[in-house]
């Protein structure tokens, strides 16, 4: 079995930043790959970030330049740095990890607003 959880969000002004971590633990190998996905009411769920297992990072094209994935070596960690954020990057946000399947977390919610 294994385990996903995500914390850090919250409420955050426009151009403000927030900083959300995940851990995934149980029968899963260390260094999988993770990432992000975000999901807005009435929206489908969207790719946010990923990060490799060897630390390679891909980034969906709404949070280029904005947005850093990045992780802790050897551990089944991965943190989002959320820069200059914008009211449409309010969602539900939730972390995965790779094994043998997709596990998700519960998500953690953003808002951006003033």
């Amino acid at each position: 079995q294994v385990q996903v959880v995500e914390s850090g969000g919250g409420l955050v002004q426009p151009g403000g930043s927030l900083r959300l971590s995940c851990g995934a633990s149980g029968s899963i190998g260390r260094n999988a790959p993770m990432g992000w996905h975000r999901q807005a009411p009435g929206k489908q769920r969207e790719f946010v970030a990923r990060i490799s297992s060897g630390g390679s990072t891909v980034y969906g094209d709404s949070v280029k330049g904005r947005f850093t994935i990045s992780r802790d070596n050897g551990k089944n960690s991965v943190y989002l740095q959320m820069n200059s954020l914008l009211p449409e990057d309010s969602a539900v946000y939730y972390c995965y990890v790779t094994g043998l399947e997709y596990y998700w977390g519960q998500g953690t919610q953003v808002t951006v607003s003033s």
